[in-house]
């Protein structure tokens, strides 16, 4: 059990980017700056980390801000070279013939789109994709940012074709003693795929009222009203599109296994939801939309919201054609992740950029520049440039915009994700890495009650690296030897495993540099603040729900739990349909 004094000090980070980032809504810029210099200085000088170590894992931080800067380009280019083309007057026009309600758009492109594409890219791809193209249709900025960061959580434990769980919980706990010797003599790899199904189950469970979370928040803070109310009529919708989404998603991970969940589920959840949209199936009788735009406020807008339809008047293409680029995006990304040949020779060392041994520090650094969504997404505009049989200098003028926006969110992110790297990197011959020290310290205090508490270290650990799978490889071994002490045994450590990574799903809504490369995708520019404070209230219900129903499992049987299970989410949505903002003044002149 680490001192409390030790414990503070390890929780300096993060309380540093809450504090200037969340509480003071200082820029990210200044805020990740600061929280570098302070996680820097704490692991040398309180940690006794070798300084090699620390330059280590700082370049490897930067070299990870940098693949993430080339996949926000990409995003933006292919988002700038439909509009030069004409591709997004079409897509626009065809949602409004789908639904011109913005909730049922934000349904079906964050959660649904957002989701297809998170099962099969992950690492942030779909906010970046999503975000700017709400934007295109209509939605103003940090609308179009906080909708796509809400989604960034059920599907997120099988993004990537199950990373979080093949990579990051595989790597957490295989090949250790404790674990082979729980759980014999089952087969880890019979084990791993229980844990799957355990945390298909827990997202299932809490996911299902996402979009109803999600339209509650856009209407809250981006409707005329300031109501959550506005968002919840169309409650019978959302809960048939959270549905459409995650019973396949269930179905296919009891079935499949981790890889296919959140691909295959949103896309049929698509196949489901769209033609129900198109019938005005469970729809309600009012049609919700934005203020008109003058009336927005000015932190709601990006750069991208100033776009000018400069082809109206121009022959409108048909809607196959312009949403082919997004096809071509998505089939590439399959394919380069599920055909065993294509992804070996894309990540083969000789197209591989690798850093090994950073200042002897043992820490290495790679970059796979064709496996990168950043490249899938350039592929797909050089493919719009000769399909839309666009000019040359329209595509040019998509390469420059794209770059500016870019280059735009570059100083955020070149310092958070170092300090992310430092902080996880931070152990020593004497001490344990700074968030392995706050893990232990919340388990010594909460003792028996410890799956109450699984999902806030996943989303912890989340926050601060931003990424499911390296929370999970963090904590899984933590959360299962946890368990283990608590006496819960191997499927009740299983269930505890499978809490970490819910949690650290949840935990991807408020991760800095996911909001960072977010917010770079529509122009918006120092509101990451803002941003993180709206999705902490689903983030929220997503953590306290996960251990409510974790313990509810097991306890056994019909328990406490799952009353608590059952009033939780009743006490959130009655809070915040309650919850009503001040209305804007509207100008003199209307």
């Amino acid at each position: 059990m680490p001192g409390i004094l030790t414990f503070i000090l390890a929780l300096l980070p993060i309380a540093t980017v809450f504090l200037l980032l969340v509480v003071l809504a200082r820029s990210a810029k200044l805020s990740m700056g600061v929280a570098y210099l302070v996680t820097a200085a704490t692991a040398l000088l309180v940690w006794g980390t070798d300084f090699n170590k620390v330059l280590g894992a700082t370049v490897n931080g930067a070299v990870t801000a940098v693949s993430l800067l080339y996949i926000i380009f990409g995003a933006i280019l292919l988002l700038y070279t439909l509009e030069e083309s004409g591709g997004i007057r079409s897509i626009r026009a065809g949602f409004t013939r789908i639904s011109p309600d913005r909730r049922v758009q934000a349904i079906i492109i964050a959660w649904l789109f957002g989701s297809l594409i998170e099962g099969a890219s992950g690492f942030g791809t779909p906010a970046a994709i999503a975000a700017p193209l709400l934007v295109a249709i209509g939605f103003p900025a940090m609308a179009a940012v906080l909708v796509s960061l809400i989604i960034q959580s059920t599907p997120v434990s099988f993004g990537a074709v199950g990373t979080p769980i093949l990579v990051g919980v595989n790597t957490g706990l295989s090949g250790q003693a404790l674990v082979e010797q729980t759980i014999a003599p089952m087969a880890f790899g019979d084990y791993l795929v229980e844990i799957a199904v355990k945390v298909a189950t827990l997202h299932g469970l809490i996911g299902f009222l996402i979009p109803l979370i999600m339209v509650g928040m856009m209407t809250r803070f981006f409707g005329a009203r300031r109501s959550f109310v506005d968002g919840f009529r169309i409650w019978k919708f959302a809960l048939f599109a959270g549905l459409a989404f995650t019973v396949p998603y269930w179905i296919i991970a009891s079935l499949l296994g981790p890889e296919f969940p959140s691909l295959v589920g949103g896309i049929i959840g698509l196949l489901i939801v769209v033609p129900a949209a198109r019938a005005g199936f469970l729809m309600p009788k009012d049609i919700f939309d934005f203020p008109p735009r003058e009336q927005w406020d000015g932190k709601w807008i990006g750069k991208l919201d100033d776009l000018e339809d400069h082809r109206a008047g121009h022959h409108v293409m048909s809607l196959l054609k312009a949403w082919t680029p997004y096809i071509v995006v998505v089939l590439l990304l399959v394919a380069t992740r599920t055909i065993p040949e294509l992804k070996a020779w894309l990540t083969a060392p000789g197209r591989t950029m690798a850093f090994n041994d950073l200042f002897g520090s043992g820490i290495n650094a790679r970059v796979q520049w064709l496996y990168l969504p950043g490249t899938v997404l350039i592929l797909a505009s050089l493919f719009t440039l000769v399909f839309h049989r666009m000019r040359v200098g329209d595509f040019g003028k998509a390469v420059r915009s794209s770059g500016s926006t870019m280059i735009a969110a570059a100083p955020a992110l070149l310092l958070a994700v170092p300090m992310v790297q430092v902080f996880i990197n931070s152990a020593s011959a004497t001490m344990a890495s700074m968030p392995i020290v706050l893990a232990e310290g919340v388990s010594s205090v909460v003792g028996g009650a410890w799956p109450m508490f699984a999902p806030l270290i996943g989303s912890m650990g989340a926050f601060v690296a931003g990424s499911n799978t390296i929370s999970n490889m963090m904590f899984s071994l933590f959360q299962f030897s946890t368990a283990e002490q608590i006496g819960l045994g191997a499927t009740g450590a299983g269930f505890v495993v499978a809490l970490q990574a819910i949690g650290g799903a949840a935990g991807n809504m408020i991760c800095v540099h996911n909001v960072v490369a977010a917010s770079a995708t529509v122009g918006l520019v120092d509101r990451e603040g803002e941003i993180i404070r709206m999705t902490l209230i689903p983030m929220f219900y997503y953590i306290v729900q996960g251990g409510f129903i974790g313990l509810a499992f097991l306890a056994g049987g019909l328990n406490p739990w799952w009353l608590a299970a059952l009033i939780w989410p009743v006490i959130v949505l009655f809070t915040m349909s309650r919850n009503r903002g001040r209305a804007p003044t509207v100008p003199a002149n209307n």
